[in-house]
């Protein structure tokens, strides 16, 4: 079965990192872009960071651009954000998603994984 399973949430306080990792498996990520979204408490989802399929090109929202940086691991397989300097509006459900080629649309979704920044 095709999956993407997110990892590395948790409760922080204000100020603190995390690293959350996304699993691909199922089927062929390696040339997919790779995402990032969330999804705060009464809010619409909204787009954190994407990263291509070679990991040569990454985009951030402006809300984390300078805090959260994205990386793909040497096998194309696993997809991370590291999330620094937190703040309490940074609160959300974090999903990957994968957007295959000839890209524009993302197919696939995990579950997601909690981040909760305490103040």
């Amino acid at each position: 079965q095709v999956r993407l399973v997110e990892s590395g949430g948790g409760l922080v306080q204000a100020g603190g990192s995390l690293r959350l990792s996304c699993a691909a498996s199922g089927r062929t990520f390696s040339r997919d872009t790779m995402g990032w979204f969330r999804r705060a408490p009464g809010k619409e989802r909204e787009f954190v960071s994407a990263i291509n399929w070679n990991g040569g090109n990454t985009v951030y929202a402006a809300a984390v651009k300078g805090r959260f940086f994205i990386s793909r691991d040497s096998a194309m397989n696993t997809v991370s954000l590291q999330m620094n300097s937190l703040k309490p509006d940074d609160t959300a459900v974090y999903y990957c998603a994968s957007d295959s080629p000839p890209y524009g649309h993302y197919n696939y979704w995990g579950q997601g994984t909690q981040v909760t920044v305490s103040s």
